[in-house]
């Protein structure tokens, strides 16, 4: 897989969480086909992850229910969220290999980041937190919730640049899903798309805009550092 070139130092780097800094994707996906499940809708793991992964829970919740024409239980997002916050925590689940040295070498050579996610400010802190990863982001974290449409719409990561005084143009996002590289780019920002893990899709994120490596430790180079 060819390596996306260099460019000049980015000036804030925006990363997303799940599947980017901690290995949660496949945990979060299973858990929903499973309520599916229990729910008569057949939703494997794949067709879990190809439709929803990256998105908000609730616009997953709108997305399923357009698709099979009827509401699902009042409950299904919260017992959902219940349950894989278990899971989470009996996985256990681990960072994304590489993540950590590139968020030291963010640190030495005086870069921000912060993280931007379809998930809930509280589902970051469980998993960030079990990752040893929150005091990295203590105080620089952003969520969906915290604007009117989530990924694959910009909001989100303009509301982060403009949080982090930074201009969109001087923004690098690091994603691991279409809509996230889709709302990057949409946000004037460069798109960093991880490719390494099992259940990428390297062609749907480079048809998406995305630059496509696939070693986390690649990370402090591809933004110039």
């Amino acid at each position: 897989m060819p390596k996306a070139g260099s460019m000049s130092k980015a000036k804030l780097v925006i990363f997303d969480c799940d599947g980017v800094l901690v290995d949660t994707e496949e945990v979060s996906c299973r858990q929903f086909a499973a309520a599916l499940a229990k729910e008569g809708i057949d939703w494997d793991v794949e067709k879990t992850m190809q439709r929803l992964m990256g998105r908000s829970l609730a616009t997953c919740v709108s997305l399923v229910e357009q698709e099979i024409g009827r509401h699902l239980p009042a409950s299904f997002a919260e017992d959902l969220q219940v349950g894989t916050f278990q899971a989470f925590r009996d996985a256990p689940i681990k960072p994304v290999e590489g993540i950590r040295h590139t968020l030291d070498v963010l640190v030495a050579r005086g870069v921000p980041f912060c993280v931007a996610s379809s998930g809930m400010v509280d589902k970051m802190q469980l998993t960030l937190g079990l990752t040893e990863l929150w005091p990295y982001f203590d105080g620089r974290v952003f969520s969906a919730s915290m604007v009117a449409r989530g990924k694959p719409f910009p909001d989100l990561f303009l509301h982060a640049a403009q949080q982090m005084a930074k201009h969109p143009a001087d923004c690098v996002v690091i994603e691991d899903a279409v809509p996230g590289v889709t709302a990057a780019r949409a946000a004037g920002m460069r798109a960093l798309a991880y490719a390494g893990a099992p259940y990428a899709d390297p062609g749907a994120l480079r048809a998406a805009g995305g630059e496509l490596f696939e070693k986390m430790s690649d990370l402090p180079e591809l933004i110039g550092l």
